[in-house]
């Protein structure tokens, strides 16, 4: 019998790639992005840097981001060391595209990937940006020539077929254009957690970033579940993982929304989940969704570990709720 037998989530921000020395030098890339306040209200940096006032001091002081940095190496680390002794037979992995593979002519809200593999190819030559904000983007990819990780088809295509019958409209697909590859979600989980390693994945992309047709946290939690009943019906034995790939709160920083989640997970309440105002799940919080459904998937697992580390970078308030979690 297949069964899933352990959950990761894990943040992807390219400040886990970064040195200690550039989280401060994000401050170049937030002045330039627009914003959201906690509530949802589009802003500017300016505007979100007189709403912290003084706020952030404490937060951006030497000693506080060396620790959180360093902490931060260490959950990337033990999460890695998880998989790798997990023996796991394939890896879902759920993820959003930041319109890297997927664009406004056809923007599906949620696509299971069924093809054999799934290429991660170098990051472009043209990819816009600082040097130092490249180096960090270059560590979801390939260093010099494309590879073609391993795809769990089988288990993609019963996925399917269980999701039609439960009247999830899925979308699917089977390639990558020539020249295109993985986007960084899935490329952080095998560079990053996974190492090059090739367990065979099944990448699932919800489109949690862009309106109008973001799934609810409701259809992202049944999703999951659903997941979960697929892979229990797989006609063959199989020791499957789950990787929520994203989050918690950025670019604006909520404490408050990223807490209330945790406690939402720890105690297994749905409810909470589904009742999360959608106003704050826009920008990089939308990447909660990830979350949402991989607990759907790990009701049945006991959750062993959260930690979460809120690594504010500049004095706005930016960076990422940065937040690892295991269940087994």
């Amino acid at each position: 019998m297949a069964k899933i037998v352990l959950g990761i989530g894990s943040s992807h921000t390219p400040m886990l790639n970064a040195p200690l020395a550039d989280w401060t030098r994000f401050i170049e890339r937030d002045r330039a992005r627009a914003h959201l306040t906690k509530e949802g209200r589009p802003v500017d940096y300016d505007e979100l840097a007189r709403i912290a006032g003084d706020s952030i001091a404490r937060e951006l002081l030497p000693e506080v981001l060396a620790k959180r940095h360093a902490d931060a190496a260490v959950q990337v680390e033990r999460l890695a060391r998880v998989l790798r002794e997990a023996e796991l037979d394939t890896l879902i992995v759920v993820g959003d595209d930041q319109k890297e593979l997927y664009h406004t002519d056809n923007l599906p809200s949620m696509l299971v990937y069924h093809g054999k593999s799934i290429r991660n190819v170098p990051l472009a030559a043209n990819h816009p940006g600082p040097d130092w904000s490249r180096a960090a983007a270059a560590r979801y990819y390939e260093r010099e020539t494309p590879k073609d990780y391993p795809v769990d088809a089988e288990l993609a295509l019963h996925l399917i077929d269980h999701l039609v019958e439960r009247e999830f409209d899925v979308s699917v697909a089977d390639t990558i254009a020539d020249g295109y590859g993985e986007g960084h979600a899935f490329g952080f989980v095998h560079n990053r957690l996974l190492n090059g390693a090739t367990v065979p994945v099944l990448p699932i992309f919800l489109n949690t970033y862009f309106p109008p047709n973001q799934p609810t946290p409701r259809r992202c939690h049944r999703l999951g579940q659903e997941v979960r009943r697929a892979v229990e019906s797989l006609p063959r034995d199989a020791r499957v993982g789950i990787v929520a790939s994203g989050g918690l709160s950025h670019f604006t920083i909520d404490e408050t929304l990223d807490r209330g989640i945790i406690r939402a997970l720890q105690s297994r309440d749905a409810q909470a989940l589904y009742d999360l105002p959608r106003a704050q799940l826009n920008s990089g919080n939308s990447e909660i969704r990830n979350w949402i459904c991989m607990a759907g998937a790990v009701e049945h697992l006991a959750l062993e570990s959260i930690e979460y580390i809120p690594a504010y970078r500049t004095p706005a308030g930016t960076g990422t709720g940065l937040c690892f979690a295991v269940w087994r």
